[in-house]
């Protein structure tokens, strides 16, 4: 068979082709009863229903996995970059107290490699399938000779929606509210630049190298799944964020690029601070390891990496401990890592 003029520049459509048409039953378990059309189309539909709200308010953020992705290339595992990618846009969005609706995703690679794009694609439908979440579209894109050999790039699109009323804007938080913090599975998305200089240019070790202090290769510690909170979040919202009138979770924030330091501000109205208490939390193996190889300053660690804390809720104190075990019995790790104090939005580490 004679191959076309595009394929001999490097873009085979017949592979792409193929590989969009069994997106059908790759994304059965990713969708919701309001997805309309099918996929494939110029554009995705969704019927929105805004019954169940009084005032909805659409909620959306985008965002990518940076380079997260060259330790996926180095051990040739995508299966869970795709995971990665929903679970950090549906907690971007879960700190407004955001349900998500649907994701929308962008693949561009040099060639378009049949395994490599099942295991991405097949990680954005887990994802979405487990936030109830439809996969509503996408892009995929070749492009020959943009990217390096055997490298791509993934970024997604995500919106939900909150009832104005129940939206957390961090208003009523006040000094003597409590900061709880909640169990990362380890960097997430963010840190990959310094964590990469440490392990492989620092220590020369090998992404198959076994460290004994992880109990695994130094590649299974990188890519442990981004963790998804929403679920959690709006477990939480039912239960004590009832009217919205009476808050008793009070704010979010989602740990991620900035760490502590940078994150959790975001949240504090003006005249309020944050101290955060180092050692009422277990810290990860990983990030003592990055710390002391890389010779790494402590408080640059905390705007570096979440150190163990994927979110944190800042709540009523009265209710806290109701609160820390509720979120335990739904089988996340967290502990109360602080308090939030009079001051100009920063954060004290003690």
């Amino acid at each position: 068979m004679t191959r076309s003029a595009y394929a001999k520049a490097g873009v085979n459509l017949e592979v792409s082709n193929r590989l969009k048409s069994g997106l059908k039953t790759m994304l059965k378990t990713a969708s919701r009863p309001e997805v309309l059309g099918k996929v494939g189309g110029f554009g995705g539909l969704f019927e929105f229903s805004s019954r169940k709200y009084k005032k909805p308010v659409l909620v959306s953020s985008v965002d990518g996995v940076g380079t997260k992705l060259k330790v996926a290339f180095a051990m040739n595992r995508h299966d869970s970059i795709g995971q990665d990618l929903v679970n950090h846009c549906v907690d971007d969005i879960a700190v407004l107290g955001a349900e998500p609706l649907f994701f929308l995703d962008y693949l561009g690679a040099g060639e378009l490699k049949p395994s490599v794009f099942e295991q991405i694609v097949g990680g954005f439908a887990k994802g979405c399938a487990e936030n109830n979440c439809a996969l509503i579209g996408g892009e995929t894109a070749q492009m020959p000779g943009f990217y390096q050999k055997g490298e791509y790039d993934v970024s997604g699109t995500i919106v939900g929606v909150v009832d104005k009323a129940k939206m957390l804007d961090g208003r009523g938080i006040k000094p003597g509210d409590v900061v709880i913090g909640i169990a990362s599975s380890g960097l997430h998305t963010n840190g990959y630049s310094l964590a990469r200089k440490v392990f492989f240019e620092t220590l020369k070790l090998k992404p198959r190298t076994r460290v004994p202090e992880l109990g695994c290769s130094v590649g299974e510690e990188l890519l442990k799944v981004h963790r998804s909170y929403g679920p959690l979040v709006q477990s939480l919202l039912r239960t004590y964020n009832k009217t919205g009138r009476v808050r008793v979770i009070k704010g979010l924030a989602h740990i991620t690029g900035g760490g502590f330091i940078d994150n959790i501000p975001r949240v504090l109205p003006d005249k309020c601070g944050v101290k955060i208490e180092r050692g009422s939390w277990p810290v990860l193996p990983v990030f003592e390891f990055i710390e002391k190889h890389g010779k790494v300053d402590n408080a640059e660690m905390h705007q570096v990496f979440n150190m163990g804390i994927g979110m944190t809720a800042i709540v009523n104190a009265a209710k806290a401990d109701s609160v820390l075990r509720s979120i335990r019995r739904l089988n996340h790790g967290a502990w109360i890592i602080g308090s939030i104090t009079q001051g100009r939005r920063r954060v004290k580490l003690v």
